[in-house]
């Protein structure tokens, strides 16, 4: 566990043994003043009266080890706290770049519940090991250890009589550990799908309220919820008969040591001081090997949390080479290529009936492959302009994310002039394409930063210009900041269709000799439609083009339409050749051409 840890803490290693050094200097002056409290029973136990001169003298020096106490054990902890945050910082810096590097698809896949629970519960649980567990943990097992073996100085006999109650303590730790191991998955795995339900519920809630699916909507989100807390009840369950062992045997180390240490005391076995002095210092580390034992309460938790952490960011990396774009020209060929979606594991509960009703006792899990595309072979040359159309589900839009490199093939190749995509680094074929999807997301900056995402070495009289060019100045002026407003959170300030058109306005600014429009126009309405259009035209002139658009309407001209079905193209051609040859073409022409005719 710490060994998965170490390659992120860097220069901040030295404050963590800095923290542990303090932290075991304060938990000596914590012990200490039991010792002081032992000198003054001491005389007594005799018949004497201490001096007072000693007296004081022994609660001072009390007061200024508990002073001492706090001050370093605070310090260290603050010592062990900038090791940890620090340490965090680079975590999530690791994950975000290896992030980067797996396919999008797989990312998209994983549901920002997922991501946002791993890059912030997960890693921020790992805190606890890094600014507690280490520096309290060594200082809290070294420190008891000293005494033990004082312990063992004194008189043998008492030092095993204080130790006999631990291994009571250590097996119920153990066995709450092992107990709560047996259902950690499943825990973790509920808290997964309730928070990706919980994000979509709100993300949904549009829907939600105009489709009147609150019921649907709210019996997901009330079963997730549920789910997790009968998760978490289960797995407490287990654990919680042990927790209350263990915390209740281990601070008492004098269980055994009193009642049998006073028989010894009476028999003449050992002298009355030996017992006293044992006794003090079993009072004095009790407190500290519960807290250390308490953070391997916690170590099971943790391992989980960093090998799931670890299997993200050690995921299969998506293929790329180091290479630039090196292709003859700009044709793309698809050969051969076959791809399937992956599922992720799906777990559910299973639940037995007994007195309480029900309770999680185990989980299922299944991982399943949809083949999308079998063996697509396709060639789109420079300069022109390729439709692929279909009923939803055929493969267009994934045969243009993989053209993109969103995913990795199954088998075959796409090539660019060529070159294979997979030969050339991701940012190299990012600069040879342009793709516009339906939906496009704005950051919460001004409408010209989030064009700048085009081309970040454009001035602004370029970026006013593809503001032009994609046809945002109507809605532009209506802002009074013009171009300079901010687009809010994910662009609520601006429609479907104008997001749309900002998102156009960075492809023309990137000006890439590859484009694909995925539904690029589908939240345009009729008025600015034919705007559009026209605006799209100049932008792929001399381009090779990839238009997906269920209006067939809008690629009548295309160079080329490909008629995709079931993960196979069926046909290819011209507007007229399909019409004349293609039964499907004519069946989808049809269905477009009657849509267009709906009116309310």
């Amino acid at each position: 566990m710490l060994k998965s840890v170490a390659p992120y803490i860097g220069k901040y290693k030295k404050y963590t043994v800095i923290a542990s050094v303090l932290t075991t200097l304060g938990i000596i002056a914590n012990v200490a003043p039991y010792f002081f409290l032992y000198q003054l029973i001491l005389p007594l136990t005799r018949h004497q009266l201490p001096d007072f001169h000693f007296v004081v003298v022994r609660v001072l020096l009390i007061f200024a080890c508990l002073a001492f106490y706090a001050i370093s054990y605070t310090t260290g902890l603050c010592f062990s706290h900038v090791s940890a945050y620090n340490t965090l910082k680079n975590i999530r810096i690791s994950l975000k770049s290896k992030l980067e590097n797996q396919p999008l698809g797989n990312i998209k896949e994983m549901g920002t519940g997922q991501i946002k629970r791993v890059f912030t519960d997960d890693i921020d649980q790992i805190e606890l090991l890094l600014a507690h567990a280490i520096p309290e943990g060594i200082a809290n097992l070294l420190v008891p250890l000293i005494v033990i073996i004082a312990m063992f100085i004194v008189d043998w006999r008492l030092a095993l009589l204080t130790l006999a109650i631990i291994p009571v303590g250590v097996f119920a730790m153990s066995m709450m550990m092992k107990a709560g191991m047996s259902k950690m998955g499943a825990y973790y795995e509920s808290a997964k799908k309730m928070n990706n339900t919980i994000i979509e519920y709100v993300n949904g809630m549009e829907a939600i309220k105009v489709f009147n699916k609150d019921g649907d909507s709210f019996r997901r989100f009330g079963d997730a919820v549920r789910g997790y807390r009968d998760f978490t009840l289960a797995w407490y369950k287990v654990c919680w008969p042990w927790m209350a062992v263990y915390n209740s045997t281990l601070p008492c180390l004098a269980f055994f040591t009193l009642p049998i240490g006073a028989l010894l005391v009476l028999n003449g076995t050992i002298d009355l001081s030996q017992l006293l002095l044992v006794l003090c210092m079993s009072f004095s580390i009790g407190s500290s090997i519960l807290r250390a034992l308490s953070f391997g309460g916690k170590i099971p938790q943790l391992d989980y949390k960093i090998a799931e952490l670890e299997k993200m960011m050690n995921g299969d990396a998506i293929k790329q080479g180091t290479h630039g774009f090196e292709g003859k020209n700009y044709d793309i060929e698809f050969k051969d290529v076959k791809f399937s979606y992956k599922k992720s594991a799906v777990v559910e509960p299973v639940e037995t009936t007994n007195e309480e009703k029900s309770a999680v006792v185990s989980t299922s899990s299944t991982t399943v492959y949809s083949e999308v595309l079998h063996g697509i072979n396709l060639t789109l040359k420079q300069g022109t302009t390729t439709a692929l159309i279909g009923e939803s589900g055929s493969g267009k839009s994934t045969l243009a994310k993989l053209l993109v490199h969103f995913y990795d093939l199954d088998s075959g190749s796409i090539k660019i002039g060529g070159q294979d995509i997979t030969d050339m680094s991701i940012e190299a074929l990012n600069n040879q394409i342009s793709y516009v999807a339906q939906e496009q997301f704005l950051f919460n900056t001004s409408l010209y930063e989030n064009i700048l995402i085009g081309r970040p070495t454009a001035t602004r009289e370029e970026v006013l210009d593809a503001a032009h060019r994609a046809q945002c100045d109507e809605f532009l002026a209506r802002f009074p900041k013009g171009i300079d407003t901010m687009a809010g959170d994910s662009g609520k300030q601006l429609s479907g269709g104008e997001r749309q058109r900002i998102s156009l306005a960075r492809a023309i600014l990137k000006n890439a000799p590859v484009i694909v429009l995925d539904e690029a126009t589908a939240f345009m309405d009729p008025e600015n439609e034919e705007k559009m259009n026209a605006a799209i035209a100049e932008i792929v002139k001399d381009k090779t083009v990839i238009v997906i658009a269920h209006r067939l309407s809008s690629i009548k001209n295309a160079d080329k339409i490909c008629v995709l079905k079931a993960g196979n193209v069926i046909a290819e051609g011209t507007h007229e050749e399909l019409m004349k040859n293609c039964e499907e073409f004519q069946k989808l022409w049809a269905a477009s051409t009657q849509a267009a005719e709906w009116r309310i």
